[in-house]
Formats: structure tokens, sequence, C-alpha cells
């Protein structure tokens, strides 16, 4: 699954993650800093802000572009020295280009938020309060600075789909091929055929999707955890604790574990039933397949039979989802109103304006994302883990390794003549 489109997988991804980490550690204990010596210094903290596109292009953002850019080169270069692959330019650099697209999708929302938002509201705060003191061509300019972004943003956006369209489709090739290279090895497993033409697509897709979300996750926690830390000052207390170092931070962070912790518990049984879904759906399938060409087999009693066994374990995948998804949007809907129940006091005693007010919503709704990334993305990597199990047979045929038991089982029975219809959906 990775190591037909990654070189050395294990120590590609661990070497990725220690090499993203200390590219984060230096730019905030010097790298920021070093744009200086290129004429790229940092805005002064008394800077006026930049609120339209030309926020993109200050000096600070141009040499955090050349700076990310450059440490993307400087890991492709290694790898490619120190273990060259022949899918090495989009495995490594294409990685490195969705990176880089991600990042700048939260760089557009860190500029909306800082640079955009605050000003914006609190203009119409004053128009609201002060009839006559804001001037209707001030307010255009403010929604023509956001559809501006806006533009850059959608731009970017599609021309990274584009591009990841094109990244999933390599990956699925490179297995596709490797798979192929061993057919012979591999085509007496269960579903093979399925698990070459179908499960192949679908991981190498449903994994980029998690693996983009997740480094979103990540970068947007790293650009707006800080944010969220200095607007706590404008926090006079909390509902119930009162008044706590950090308030939204902390609340943050412990609104969004229990989120995880309460959907891993209620979702816990998923993955197995979404595998043996795989694997019913699989059997139906290939006696469909057979009947094309044996007038014995695909038989109706035949079908009925396996088609029952698919109809069981959907009703009781259905049944499964009924109190996950109550769990799941109870928590989504009460997490729209949640930042806004912790601004109560403050807003009551009238701390913060209006402006303030929406960067706070914006930046706690953005950290409180990131770190319910399970909470978003569990559905997703439920059918990731029945896929997982799928195509973990042909790595175990092609390792000598024994196979996962619900195939070996599979294959013991289909070896002992056992027939399809009285194969359990198990």
């Amino acid at each position: 699954m990775f190591v037909s489109f990654f070189p050395r997988p294990k120590l590609f991804f661990l070497s990725a993650a220690l090499w993203s980490l200390l590219l984060v550690l230096a730019w905030f204990f010097g790298g920021q800093q070093a744009g200086a010596m290129f004429g790229m210094p940092p805005a002064a903290p008394d800077a006026p802000l930049v609120t339209g596109l030309g926020a993109f292009v200050t000096p600070d953002y141009l040499w955090f572009y050349i700076y990310f850019i450059a440490g993307i080169l400087l890991f492709y270069a290694f790898w490619a020295w120190f273990s060259p692959h022949p899918w090495q330019r989009w495995s490594v650099l294409g990685s490195g280009v969705i990176l880089f697209a991600t990042n700048f999708s939260v760089q557009v929302s860190v500029i909306l938020n800082n640079n955009w938002r605050g000003p914006f509201y609190n203009l119409v705060q004053k128009a609201l309060t002060t009839p006559g003191s804001v001037q209707p061509g001030e307010l255009y300019a403010g929604v023509w600075q956001f559809l501006s972004i806006a533009t850059v943003s959608i731009t970017v956006a599609v021309l990274n789909l584009f591009f990841v369209s094109h990244y999933v489709f390599r990956w699925r090739t490179a297995m596709n091929d490797y798979f192929v290279a061993y057919w012979q090895r591999l085509r007496h497993i269960e579903g093979a055929s399925q698990r070459v033409q179908e499960d192949a697509m679908r991981f190498s897709t449903t994994v980029q999707g998690l693996g983009a979300s997740l480094v979103d996750s990540v970068m947007t926690l790293i650009a707006f955890l800080p944010l969220l830390a200095s607007l706590s000052s404008h926090v006079t207390a909390l509902p119930v604790v009162g008044a706590i170092p950090y308030p939204l931070v902390v609340a943050a962070i412990v609104w969004s574990l229990f989120g995880t912790v309460l959907l891993a518990v209620v979702g816990v049984k998923l993955p197995g039933l979404e595998f043996r879904n795989q694997r019913v759906e699989a059997a139906f399938r290939k006696e469909l397949v057979y009947g094309e060409d044996h007038e014995d087999r695909a038989q109706p009693p035949t079908l009925a039979e396996l088609f029952n066994n698919v109809r069981k374990n959907y009703y009781t995948l259905y049944a499964h989802y009924v109190y996950f998804n109550v769990a799941r949007y109870v928590y989504l809907q009460t997490n729209v109103i949640f930042p806004t129940f912790l601004l109560v006091p403050t807003i009551a005693v009238g701390k913060i304006t209006f402006g303030i007010y929406q960067q706070i919503i914006s930046a706690f709704v953005q950290v409180t994302s990131s770190f319910q990334y399970l909470v978003s993305s569990w559905p997703t990597i439920v059918e990731l883990l029945s896929i997982y199990k799928r195509l973990r047979a042909f790595e175990a045929t092609l390792e000598g390794a024994p196979l996962p038991a619900i195939d070996e089982a599979y294959l013991a029975r289909e070896r002992a003549g056992v027939s399809p219809e009285d194969q359990p959906a198990t």
C-alpha cells in the first residue's frame, strides 16, 4: 500500500514528521527573524494592518514562502540521494506541493481573522451604534477586501484539487502495478480482483484526504493557538469555573477531547461492521460474476442466501450508526453555540467589541475543529480501516506472513469445498 509509492515508508514518514517539527521549531526560534538578513523582516508590532491582497506579499510572508519551499526541496534532495524511488517526484515533491497549498489555506484563515475580521466588524458596530459615523464606501471597501482574499483562496483550492486528483491516481497506479506484478500469488485471495481494482483506488483517495486533513489541523493549531491565547486576555471569566489562566485555550482543549473520546467510545464497533460489509458484498458480487460464464452458478437460491447476508449486515450497520450519529450530531450542533456560551460573562459586562467577539468565535472554532479531527473524520477512518484490512491480506501473502484470521478461515473453507452460500457472513 505504501512501499509501491513512497521510499522506505516507515522511515520516510518518521523523518517527514521529525523534519517538519524541526522546521517549525527553527522558525519560532530564530528562523522568522532570519528574513531580515535578506530584506524581509517580520512586521513591527505597531505596523498598520494590511487588510487586502497585499497581506499575501508582505516581506514577512514572502520570507515564509521561501523558508517553506526550501524545507521541502531539502527534504526531497535527501531522499532522492538516500533512497531513490521511481515515484519520488510525485510521492515526495507532490506531497510537498499539497502541504504548501494546505498551509496557504490556513494562512488565508489567519489573514481574514487577524487583518480583516476585527477591523471590519468593529466598523460595523460603529456604524450601528453611531449613525452617520461610517461612510458606505468604507463598508464597501471591507466587503471588497474579503472578496479579493476569497478569490485568491478559491483559485488556490481549485488548483490544489486538480493536482490532488492526479496525485491520487499516480498512487493508485503505483499500487496497481505493484499488485499486478504479483498477481499469480494473489489471485487465490477472496475478492482479489476487487481489492486490486477498487480497494487500491479507495485506499489512496482516503489516505490522502485524511492525511491532508490531519496536516491542515496541525497547521491550524500552530497558527491559531497563539492567537487564541492572546485573545484570552479579553475574557473576564468562564461560566461555572470562573477566572482561569488562558481560559479560551483550556476550554477549547477540554471540549475537543471530550468530543473525541465520546465518539471513539460510541463508534468502537463500526470498523468491524464495515469490514464484514465489504466481505458479504464481495461474496455476492463474485457469485454474480461466475454466473456470467457458468450456467450452474448464480442460481436464485444461492443469490438469495448471499443477498440475505448483505441485508443482515447492512441492517446491523444502520442500527449501530443510529446511536453514533445521535452522539455526533448533538455534539457538533452544541459546538456551534459553545464559544458564545463561554463568552456570556464577558459580553454581559461589555468587555469586548463586536470585532473582537468575531475574532474569538472564529479562532475558537478553528482550534476546536483542529482538535476535533477524529470527530469529523471518524466515519472516514472507519471506512479506511475496512479497506486496509482487505489490502493487508495482499501484503501478508507477499511477505510470507499469515493471512488475517477472517481471510485464512475463508480460504480454508474454500479448499474444503464449502459452497459460497454456506460461507458465513463474518
